[in-house]
């Protein structure tokens, strides 16, 4: 008897696949990384091909090394980097061009153009969604409005869209053959173009775009016993194993981390933060730069909708001290060389590579490290990068309490940034509340487990799931009201010297 639930985790700088026990544990797991291409500057992409080869590996890597087959899996689930965006020939199964990933910024001139024609509006009420560059619909343009061949393509058919969801499930179905073009509700909430009280692509916000309807993938509830399909029994895991879970990253790790009433909230430590507050089935519309956005649907029950506050730069800073500067061998040494200096020295480190998200959207906004003087280190910098994770995540948890009514007693924390244990004890002093990691830190891949799962029985509900969590450690605030307001003063005015960089038309 299958007692194992299998995860695929598409993330923005490796893929990898998990296994699950009945117990949310985790049994096994491989993970590969795969290139960040940087064309030119605010230019980000991946190579699809890549990213599906190296999925294909980690199923098979991690079957091997636990012993296990397809037969042991009841389940398959898939989370992802959300936006990310592939436009490939369901004829041929190539990519017309590398995945333009959800970092880029290249789309801000369409950005800005939506809202200067007054079109932002109406994608804020309907998308829950400003106009930015972090979003689908905006790349899917660029693509067809700059790869000769496409716009053709796409009208008789041939080229079609994805997030890298679609991407992996249409491949891991047959691609080609009889492939699987699908998609779930929380990763089509992030393209701009569907509806949220509909739950289906909207005609108007493709108007705005010049997108085709027909490049879009069909739209499903997040846990489904049937929606997803099938993996090939010739394909990686070497035999059929039925896909039965798909959520965004985001909603993943919100799902992973049982947030399943409303008022309940998470944040994720990744390449960026994301903050998601579990709304229920209102749909909450922010009035202080986040975004509404869905949060998860098991079928036959209604869509759950969140407020999320979304963060371009947090880990992948760390990486830029990694791979820019050199000035750490590995992220994990960003905390040794933290601990070095016992505060920032009044350096400031705003991580807006990118443009500014949640809740400033400044695409005009680039990186700045401002209070330098001949008395700072590089210990101060790397403090000053743990302590912009935590700044930032201050950001979203004010516009948060201001929308929601909702004042956060304890944060619950998840991602890889969280086993850096200096920044989340910074973390509860900037924010003046408890912070609580899991005993699984890396609920992504666990909530798309627990949706698979979910789908077929093999936990019963959400309340068996809620069993599953356990505390590994909590932090408590450490600073001092003046300590607290201060320092979040000065990371304002600090905000304040990125804006106005560069000159969008």
């Amino acid at each position: 008897m299958a007692e194992f639930v299998g995860a695929v985790d598409q993330g923005t700088t490796s893929s990898r696949f998990m296994i699950f026990d009945h117990s949310g544990n985790e049994v096994g797991r491989h993970q590969l990384e795969h290139e960040q291409i940087l064309p030119q500057a605010g230019w980000v992409e991946h190579d699809p091909i890549e990213i599906i080869e190296r999925t294909n590996t980690c199923l098979q890597q991690a079957l091997t090394k636990t012993g296990l087959s397809a037969s042991d899996l009841v389940a398959l689930g898939v989370t992802n980097q959300r936006e990310t965006t592939v436009v490939w020939n369901r004829r041929t199964g190539r990519p017309y061009y590398n995945a333009i990933v959800w970092q880029d910024t290249r789309t801000d001139r369409i950005a800005t153009a939506l809202e200067r024609d007054g079109k932002g509006d109406v994608i804020r009420r309907k998308a829950g969604l400003p106009p930015a560059t972090y979003f689908s619909a905006g790349k899917i343009q660029w693509i067809l409005e700059n790869v000769d061949g496409v716009r053709e393509a796409a009208e008789s058919g041939d080229a079609v869209f994805g997030n890298t969801d679609t991407w992996v499930i249409w491949n891991l179905t047959g691609g080609t053959d009889g492939g699987l073009h699908v998609t779930d509700v929380t990763n089509a909430s992030r393209t701009m173009l569907m509806d949220l009280e509909t739950l289906d692509w909207d005609d108007e916000l493709l108007g705005f775009f010049g997108i085709p309807r027909r490049m879009l993938p069909e739209i499903k509830p997040s846990s489904s016993p049937t929606a997803f399909g099938k993996t090939r029994a010739n394909g990686p895991l070497g035999g059929e194993v039925a896909i039965t879970g798909d959520l965004g990253d985001q909603q993943a790790a919100t799902v992973g981390q049982v947030c399943f009433a409303p008022g309940e909230a998470k944040n994720t430590y990744g390449t960026g933060n994301f903050m998601l507050l579990n709304t229920g089935t209102e749909l909450v519309r922010s009035q202080s730069g986040l975004l509404t956005t869905l949060c998860y649907q098991f079928e036959g029950q209604p869509a759950v909708y969140a407020l999320e506050g979304s963060i371009a730069v947090t880990g992948s800073a760390v990486q830029w001290l990694r791979d820019q500067l050199g000035i750490i061998s590995g992220a994990s040494q960003s905390e040794s060389l933290a601990r070095q200096v016992e505060d920032n020295g009044g350096v400031y480190f705003v991580p807006a590579f990118s443009g500014l998200f949640a809740p400033y959207w400044r695409s005009d906004a680039r990186g700045a490290i401002v209070g330098l003087s001949r008395f700072n280190t590089n210990a101060h910098l790397a403090r000053a990068t743990l302590e912009a994770i935590c700044y930032q995540s201050r950001d979203v948890t004010e516009a948060m309490a201001t929308d929601s009514g909702v004042s956060l007693e304890v944060l619950k924390v998840d991602g890889g940034v969280t086993m850096n244990e200096l920044c989340m004890q910074i973390q509860a002093d900037v924010l003046g509340v408890s912070v609580s990691r899991p005993v699984v830190a890396e609920t992504t891949a666990l909530g798309a487990a627990y949706a698979a799962g979910l789908a077929v029985g093999f936990w019963k509900s959400t309340d068996e799931l809620r069993e599953n969590w356990n505390e590994a450690r909590r932090w408590e605030p450490q600073w001092s009201a003046e300590q607290r307001d201060t320092g979040y003063a000065k990371w304002k005015k600090a905000v304040e010297r990125t804006l106005d960089w560069v000159d969008v038309d």
